[in-house]
């Protein structure tokens, strides 16, 4: 027992040899926003109002005409639906936060939508495509999270989903770090959000049939094991597909911790495989404060990036372990560390730093 116990702690403790594929952006903006629409597809969004696209994988990342009046815009989330059409959301107080869509590959923008609270503040963007729905995620005004949707080009955006407000306690907060605080069917309804601040929460919405209540939706908010601060929490959140051989079981896991104090590794990370109900904190946890974590389906990984390194764990989240670059293929020394946010296989930060993941890498 002590020698498996031994072996174990090597295996976990042993960096992994491989690395994000640096690519060319250029552009110097912080970049928050990546979405991968896949078939080489994909957009990226940051400051200064800068959107970028590709159509062949990362060979080359095109830049975007910038939205009317958004030059000093900061573009923290971007939804995108093929090579020509995309929405991207700006985060900032009040009426600096917007939403603007192009239809026809970047070369002209439309303002779509604009937040109507003047002490508001957008933090995450989300499209699901079961229901087309649009949905846009606030920090609290008058001590409610704003939440607001539109369902179908053809509507206006409104901001009562259900007819119940969600409350926030003094400090509660959504980070506006990495454009995924929402997830969609997690929970026992169509999506769920993430909070940190004085509390870190899980917060699903839930809709079913009723014998008493008849067709009904309200929200359901489960407790997540992090740290309270102002710069503490949950930050990001993502599940795995589901599996029927896995019968009742589906696998989530959120990150975090304090950005602040990047390099510590208490309540950075913890996991589900309840749907989200119940949250259990990683064993291992990752070594830092993470800002962004994905699944790799392919290779059965979630990956998680941070300002100080990635981590990558395989037994869903309750162990991770680092990864570093490799000298011996020449990979820049800082390939693992400075990132904000990934939408697989790709990564983008500060500075206009984009990434690529090598999945043979990681095999």
């Amino acid at each position: 027992m002590r020698t498996i116990r031994l072996l174990m702690s090597l295996v976990l403790a042993t960096p992994v040899a491989a690395q994000w594929q640096m690519q060319t952006s250029n552009t110097t903006a912080d970049l928050r926003g990546i979405h991968n629409v896949g078939n080489g597809v994909a957009w990226a969004s940051g400051t200064n109002g800068t959107v970028l696209r590709t159509e062949d994988g990362g060979y080359v990342w095109q830049t975007c005409a910038i939205p009317p009046g958004a030059e000093k815009l900061d573009f923290r989330g971007i939804q995108a639906f093929d090579a020509n059409t995309a929405i991207v959301m700006s985060s900032g107080k009040g009426d600096l936060s917007r939403l603007y869509k192009t239809t026809d590959g970047c070369h002209t923008w439309k303002l779509i939508f604009t937040n109507p609270d003047k002490d508001g503040f957008w933090d995450a963007l989300m499209y699901e495509e079961d229901d087309d729905t649009i949905f846009i995620l606030g920090d609290p005004v008058h001590g409610k999270f704003r939440l607001f949707s539109q369902q179908g080009e053809n509507s206006k955006f409104g901001d009562n989903w259900n007819g119940y407000p969600i409350s926030a306690i003094p400090g509660q907060a959504a980070f506006a770090a990495s454009n995924s605080l929402l997830v969609y069917n997690l929970g026992e309804g169509m999506f769920s959000f993430i909070t940190g601040g004085s509390k870190s929460e899980i917060i699903h919405e839930e809709h079913g049939l009723d014998v008493k209540k008849g067709l009904f939706s309200e929200w359901s908010r489960s407790s997540l094991p992090f740290a309270s601060g102002d710069s503490s929490g949950a930050f990001s959140v993502a599940a795995r597909p589901y599996e029927k051989s896995e019968g009742d079981k589906r696998h989530a896991v959120v990150v975090g911790g304090d950005y602040q104090q990047p390099d510590a590794t208490a309540q950075t990370a913890a996991y589900s495989d309840d749907w989200g109900y119940k949250w259990s904190p990683s064993q291992t946890p990752p070594h830092g404060y993470r800002s962004s974590v994905a699944y790799d389906e392919k290779l059965k990984t979630w990956i998680t990036v941070g300002p100080n390194g990635t981590d990558i764990s395989s037994d869903d989240g309750k162990n991770w372990r680092a990864i570093h670059p490799n000298a011996a293929l020449h990979e820049p020394p800082d390939a693992d560390r400075n990132w904000n946010a990934i939408s697989l296989p790709y990564v983008v930060g500060p500075k206009g730093r984009i990434g690529k993941l090598d999945e043979s890498a990681l095999k």
